[in-house]
């Protein structure tokens, strides 16, 4: 069943998203060679407790850490490791989840690791542009399928293949929700956007093929070709018909100099 949020709801989706970037912000100081995946958990983790939150990861299913951290060619889930130490041309996604007041964040972004190739960046660009196309279809009236559509028609004119066995989720007291958020589909198809949606947007985005292996820990997922790919997620809200981001890249993008890779 897909719960419609009120307004009042919606606020309080806000602020733990608002946290979550805040959070991202701060382990974003942190990201550079010879740093431990590890490393940037304790950041996450000290942040979060210390602004009034519980990080939305930590124990979720087992899960051992309080942010995914996925390096290269790990699409989601990487638990965090002092035997994953970052290099430079490395890139890394981190996935970052709150529980505040109740409610929770959850929004994650691909960073360089120091210089990183063209051909990198542009699948950086890509997978972070695709996220916004999708966002711009979320209207009500409109269907999820137009957000896969978009999603997925932009990323593979530009050379790239979208993971199929991952997808958005709907959100707001639980973590997943309904409905599923696919990043690829048939416009027109798929549930309704109403007033009061609350989903994460999050295209997962690989520079080779689109097939991955799950790994034995049960959680990390990577490119079966050992291609790099990429991971930006958004929480956002339907308000008076059309998408309101709750979350935000603004504190990373403060930390890092830049919004463009």
């Amino acid at each position: 069943m897909v719960y419609l949020k009120t307004k009042e709801e919606i606020e309080l989706l806000r602020a733990a998203n608002q946290l979550v970037g805040r959070t991202l912000a701060e382990v974003a100081k942190h990201i550079k060679p010879g740093v431990s995946t590890k490393q940037l958990d304790t950041v996450a983790n000290e942040f979060i407790c210390d602004h009034g939150a519980t990080p939305a990861f930590l124990g979720y299913a087992g899960f051992p850490g309080s942010i995914c951290t996925s390096p290269n060619e790990y699409i989601v889930h990487g638990i965090p490791s002092d035997k994953v130490i970052l290099k430079e041309g490395d890139i890394v996604s981190v996935d970052c989840g709150t529980k505040l007041m109740g409610f929770t964040g959850d929004s994650a972004f691909t960073f360089p690791v120091g210089e990183v190739s063209s051909e990198v960046k542009k699948l950086l660009n890509t997978t972070k542009d695709s996220l916004a196309l999708g966002i711009e279809q979320l209207q009500v009236g409109r269907r999820l399928g137009d957000i896969g559509y978009a999603i997925q028609n932009y990323c593979e004119k530009a050379g790239f293949s979208v993971v199929r066995e991952f997808v958005g989720h709907g959100i707001g007291r639980e973590m997943h929700e309904e409905p599923q958020v696919p990043n690829y589909g048939r416009r027109g198809t798929g549930f309704q956007v109403k007033e009061g949606l609350c989903i994460c947007i999050e295209p997962m985005i690989n520079m080779g093929s689109k097939n991955i292996v799950n790994g034995d820990d049960g959680w990390s997922v990577w490119t079966r070709d050992r291609k790099y790919s990429a991971h930006f997620e958004h929480c956002v809200a339907v308000v008076d018909g059309k998408a309101d981001v709750l979350s935000t890249f603004d504190y990373i993008y403060e930390v890092l100099g830049y919004q463009t890779f």
